[in-house]
């Protein structure tokens, strides 16, 4: 439309791609040889629609270099403790790892930056993209934990594809209000205080979704309402002062872990959105290769348009 600007799509690349490949059967999506190609050829149709659907003029891909942040397990060490295969190896299914570097090699050819930053996960890249980046950004994700960067006045939306990119949820602050109860810029304490088993967070026991929004209205964020629980009469209900005097130095520890990280050093990039392939010799021969030709020439037409 005139006058809107186009938008950065800023990509969570390992939320789509874990996405891709546990949404397409292996069998429906092989090489010749049988080698599975279900989390390229879903990712890169996924991608494709978003270009067609949201019309950006920018796009940038996400990678966790760092999966499981040593000063994060620091502050929980149950954080992503339960996803850990060995070591400080997330468990990803073999058939899915063997195809991210093809995956990325697709990405190089046709010229969509992709990358991660020593130390910090994908979410970190992403809300540092946002902070700094000219609006409108999209960011594109499955991880709820991204719903703090949206921001009104920035022009930072998140598209959530919880249920999957055909489904996208595309979230201002008045949306993650009425889904949640809280403003964007609290989501990080609903989320300390509410837990995340999908992370590995407790949260504060007995402390729900509902009461924890409660809280964050009436006193603020995690560090004003553990600042209201040294006033005896801030008003806490007993039990769930009890609740919270046990849990103070846990949310205290959790918030940042919750919080992503605004600032990270990324490196170079280019994120005009390429409208033909960077190196086209290298992406037919990839297409070949890997049996990708519909999904990237979805996603060529879909840049070019």
């Amino acid at each position: 439309m005139v006058g809107v600007t186009p938008p950065l799509l800023a990509v969570d690349a390992p939320s789509l791609y874990f996405r891709a490949f546990h949404g397409i059967p292996e069998k429906a999506a092989q090489t010749p040889a049988g080698e599975p190609v279900n989390a390229i050829r879903g990712f890169l149709d996924m991608i494709a629609q978003l270009v067609r659907t949201r019309r950006p003029d920018r796009l940038v891909c996400a990678l966790d270099a760092d999966w499981r942040p040593a000063w994060r397990v620091a502050l929980v060490p149950t954080y992503k403790a339960h996803r850990v295969a060995h070591g400080d190896v997330e468990e990803v299914p073999a058939s899915l790892e063997r195809q991210v570097p093809v995956l990325l090699e697709v990405l190089a050819a046709i010229g969509i930056p992709a990358f991660g930053v020593k130390g910090y996960e994908a979410d970190d890249v992403l809300g540092t993209l946002a902070a700094t980046q000219p609006g409108p950004v999209e960011v594109v994700s499955g991880d709820r934990d991204l719903f703090q960067l949206v921001d009104d006045a920035r022009g930072t939306r998140l598209l959530y594809c919880g249920r999957g990119v055909a489904k996208l949820e595309d979230a201002d602050e008045a949306l993650v209000t009425a889904k949640y109860g809280v403003a964007a810029r609290h989501y990080a304490d609903f989320a300390a205080m509410r837990g995340d088993p999908s992370d590995g967070l407790p949260g504060v026991p007995g402390v729900g979704e509902k009461t924890a929004a409660r809280l964050i209205g009436r006193y603020g964020g995690v560090a004003e309402i553990l600042a209201a629980l040294d006033d005896p009469d801030s008003g806490f209900a007993p039990g769930v002062r009890t609740k919270l005097e046990a849990s103070r130095e846990y949310l205290g520890r959790a918030l940042p872990v919750c919080e992503v990280t605004t600032d990270v050093p990324l490196p170079e990039f280019t994120p005009a959105l390429p409208r033909s392939p960077r190196d086209e010799d290298a992406l037919l021969a990839l297409a070949e290769r890997w049996n990708l030709a519909g999904s990237a020439r979805r996603l060529v037409d879909a840049l070019a348009g």
